[in-house]
């Protein structure tokens, strides 16, 4: 007799704590770490929630990343309408083609180069707070420090215009949001693509110091659409996903002042801290999609081979048999192992640059303003459910002049 499966889930979305991952999570990694999931168009895939299987699944060369990821609204081609990778969109590619593209690019984000780079970024977080307190309380934290920080570091590295930063930064956060409209969507289209290409072509002609410079005129030389997809790439792993992790790790730092006030008086603590705030509040809420190419057993389950699996990093990065008391931010916890840039071949490789950014802003937020808090209620903050990366829309907060 064949064994009768549970009906498809939804993705979970909702959440009951803003810096919690939605309540289903937890009793599916008891009861149903393999779940069917019913995806947009009315298709049936997979979703993986214990870390051990999302580790598993992220690591198989069996499944491939696809073009368009899952979320609550994205509508997947079918298999036979499956959209080309556009060149240079290694982001959708599978070795060998993907470590080509990821070498040339990989070389900006090294130790080294953060190392390197440390002295701007401090200088760019500090103007930052600065202006905010030259403002004056109350402030939008967001407005002033999360958003501004990452798009001025990631645009300078490509050799983006300081006058064309603020655009930059508006058509990846429209990108990026799930309620946009087809209308601000096309906007983009012309508005990003216009402004890049544009760009490419001048450094095709006169190249600066850049990484769009290096990517068409070094030892690989990249076509044109090579060089502004890579772009495009850069702009969405290393504006909206700081961002986003900055501004939530503010909020949660903002409701544990106790461990605020620990890492005010010992910087030296926020290496541990950080790793901490990227494993709890994991950005990345809808997990990572993949394809299975062949037939795959993960977990005791079969997934047919076209079969789309979703690795939910959120769901992974609170699981207990991981970590003790997985629920509870704990800036000091030691040998956090944890799936915020995801695992693989396909892992953020601008994971470095992120942890810099974090703990230069971190630290001076907190040593800058010691009386930091919020202006607003936690539950008044509006929570970023509608964003392909989670975080926080606006931060209000005051401090004592």
């Amino acid at each position: 007799m064949p064994v009768l499966l549970p009906d498809p889930m939804n993705l979970p979305a909702q959440r009951r704590c803003p810096l919690d991952p939605p309540d289903e999570y937890a009793q599916l990694r008891e009861e149903r770490p393999m779940s069917r999931l019913r995806l947009p168009g009315g298709r049936v895939g997979w979703l993986v929630t214990r870390y051990e299987d999302v580790r598993a699944t992220l690591a198989d060369p069996r499944f491939t990343p696809p073009l368009i990821q899952v979320t609550p609204n994205a509508d997947l081609p079918l298999p036979e309408e499956e959209l080309q990778v556009p060149p240079g969109m290694f982001s959708a590619l599978d070795p060998p083609e993907q470590s080509r593209y990821r070498r040339l690019v990989s070389k900006h984000f090294t130790r080294k180069r953060m190392r390197e780079l440390a002295p701007r970024i401090e200088q760019i977080v500090e103007e930052q707070i600065s202006g905010m307190i030259a403002a004056g309380p109350p402030a939008d934290l967001v407005k002033w420090f999360s958003q501004p920080i990452p798009t001025r570091v990631i645009t300078e590295m490509l050799g983006i215009p300081a006058r064309d930063q603020a655009d930059y930064q508006r058509w990846i956060i429209t990108t990026l949001t799930l309620s946009s409209t087809p209308e601000q969507l096309r906007e983009i289209v012309v508005g990003l693509g216009g402004s890049l290409t544009e760009l490419v072509r001048a450094k095709r002609k006169e190249p600066g110091d850049d990484i769009i410079s290096e990517l068409l005129h070094g030892e690989r030389g990249l076509t044109d659409d090579e060089a502004l997809n890579i772009s495009i790439l850069l702009l969405i792993a290393g504006l909206e996903t700081t961002a986003n992790m900055l501004g939530l790790g503010a909020f949660a730092l903002l409701q544990h002042p106790d461990q605020a006030a620990a890492l005010r008086a010992d910087p030296a603590g926020l290496d541990v801290a950080i790793e901490e705030l990227l494993r709890y509040l994991t950005i990345v809420q809808f997990g990572l999609t993949r394809t299975a190419r062949e037939d795959v057993v993960i977990a005791g389950q079969q997934i047919r081979a076209g079969e789309t699996v979703v690795a939910s990093l959120a769901s992974a990065n609170r699981d207990p048999r991981c970590y003790e008391d997985p629920d509870r931010l704990d800036v000091f916890r030691q040998e956090t192992p944890h799936m915020a840039f995801g695992h693989g071949v396909h892992q953020c490789l601008g994971a470095q640059l992120a942890r810099v950014e974090m703990k230069i802003a971190f630290e001076a937020l907190l040593r800058r303003l010691p009386t930091l808090r919020l202006a607003v209620p936690p539950e008044e903050v509006p929570t970023g459910e509608d964003k392909v990366f989670y975080g926080v829309h606006s931060l209000p907060v005051t401090w004592d002049s």
